[in-house]
């Protein structure tokens, strides 16, 4: 090749963005299902054995709590670990690992004899589970068109909600059968399965090969490498307004969907209902968020994070409603049922757009940051619930405290909003 030949220069995101939705992308959204199937039901399939545990062991709603809440304790963690190895090494690798890991430590918790071994596995568990969304919404918007990104991230999520679906139904034909260890058994077991296929299927990204540094572990010191955990460039330009108030939203909507999928059999044993409507009701309305993804995910790309808006604002009033009106079990159930529908698109909504805002070479650390914080709500939703319902309070009462939060979510909402719509972020494509 002659000397003063130059290389061909590529540039990837106008490949990406001119490309339809082709066999490609459908395929890597089959295998983001996988994953984001295992994540929800692993995640979750603890509520539905909550009752037993409470039998098994001997435990009061206080004390089953904290078991409730550790996996999102444990999610704080992973975000930000697994998401800096993404940006380090790799969204592939740091997928495997995350998804491996998960279902090691979900055959673990069949082997807890006692409340501190399952506390201490599901923390374990739940580092692992919260690594693994935040890099699939991260992996999968680096190879899907911009226009189409929030409905892509949002169909990758109903995988999550199908997972949530399937544990109820599950729990219910094998806890009486084989007791509650066969759940996490079969959950770590379809764990491992998914990591054997994403390290056959999954590809890397392309972004980020081509933002990666080749020498980086050679040349930067270990000191240097520590402080790239830290969320320091998270917070440059539009980012130091965008970066806080993803957080607050999260949080937000986590606290309130946590709240319903740990407590939600007992709270509607609580109604009235038997075990089985119990755990059927708390199934559906996993279907019920997946339908309100669906209704919000092409505003979301239409119209930006503004539309996000609508259904929180329309839940809060049901909410006061849930607290203070009297009504029968049926009643009960129909309008958690329709909260779901909301508050579901509302929480799919916010994690479509959760990478988005960030350049490729910070964009599984923003969307780890994020989610870490985000599940501040995970732990705070459950542990609510564990001293509300231990209380000698109504069984409604946490829709009072939960009716504050849509509003919080709506206001961090517009805020973002109005940042990206003076089109100064600093983040490439």
């Amino acid at each position: 090749m002659n000397a003063s030949t130059k290389p061909l220069a590529i540039d990837i995101d106008h490949i990406i963005d001119s490309q339809r939705l082709n066999y490609f992308v459908v395929r890597l959204v089959a295998i983001s299902w996988l994953v984001t199937f295992c994540d929800g039901f692993d995640q979750n399939a603890i509520g539905f054995v909550a009752p037993y545990l409470k039998s098994a062991f001997a435990l009061e709603n206080g004390a089953l709590g904290p078991i409730l809440a550790a996996g999102g304790a444990g999610a704080l963690f992973g975000g930000l670990i697994f998401g800096w190895m993404g940006d380090r090494i790799g969204r592939r690798p740091a997928i495997i690992t995350a998804v491996g890991l998960s279902g090691i430590f979900t055959l673990l918790l069949a082997l807890a004899n006692r409340p501190w071994e399952l506390l201490a596995v599901r923390f374990m568990s739940g580092i692992a589970l919260g690594g693994a969304l935040p890099l699939i919404w991260t992996l999968t918007i680096e190879y899907v068109p911009t226009r189409y990104r929030a409905t892509v991230v949002t169909l990758v999520m109903l995988g999550y909600g199908l997972g949530v679906f399937a544990a109820g139904p599950l729990s219910l034909a094998l806890i009486p059968r084989h007791g509650w260890q066969s759940v996490f058994v079969c959950g770590g077991l379809a764990a491992l399965i998914a990591a054997v296929s994403v390290w056959r299927k999954l590809p890397e990204s392309l972004r980020f090969r081509a933002h990666r540094e080749r020498d980086w572990a050679r040349k930067t010191p270990a000191l240097s490498r520590w402080r790239e955990l830290l969320p320091g460039r998270l917070f440059v330009g539009s980012l130091r307004w965008i970066t806080p108030l993803l957080w607050i939203a999260f949080a937000a909507s986590s606290m309130t969907m946590y709240f319903f999928v740990t407590w939600g059999p007992i709270l509607f044993e609580r109604a009235g209902l038997t075990r089985n409507t119990a755990f059927w009701s708390s199934s559906w309305n996993a279907v019920a968020g997946a339908v309100g993804a669906i209704a919000v995910m092409r505003f979301t790309d239409r119209l930006g994070p503004g539309s996000l808006v609508v259904m929180p604002l329309i839940a809060l009033p049901l909410l006061i409603t849930v607290a203070l009106a009297q009504m029968g079990p049926g009643g009960f159930v129909g309008m958690i049922a329709v909260l779901h529908v909301l508050l579901g698109g509302t929480h799919y909504g916010i994690q479509s757009v959760l990478g988005a805002y960030y350049p490729t070479g910070e964009r599984a650390r923003g969307a780890g940051w994020a989610a870490s914080i985000g599940k501040i709500g995970s732990v705070a939703g459950p542990m609510m619930g564990g001293w509300l319902l231990g209380s000698h309070m109504t069984s409604r009462s946490p829709f009072l405290v939960l009716a504050l939060l849509p509003l919080v979510f709506a206001l961090a909402i517009m805020g973002i909003a109005r940042v990206a719509q003076r089109g100064d972020l600093d983040g490439e494509s």
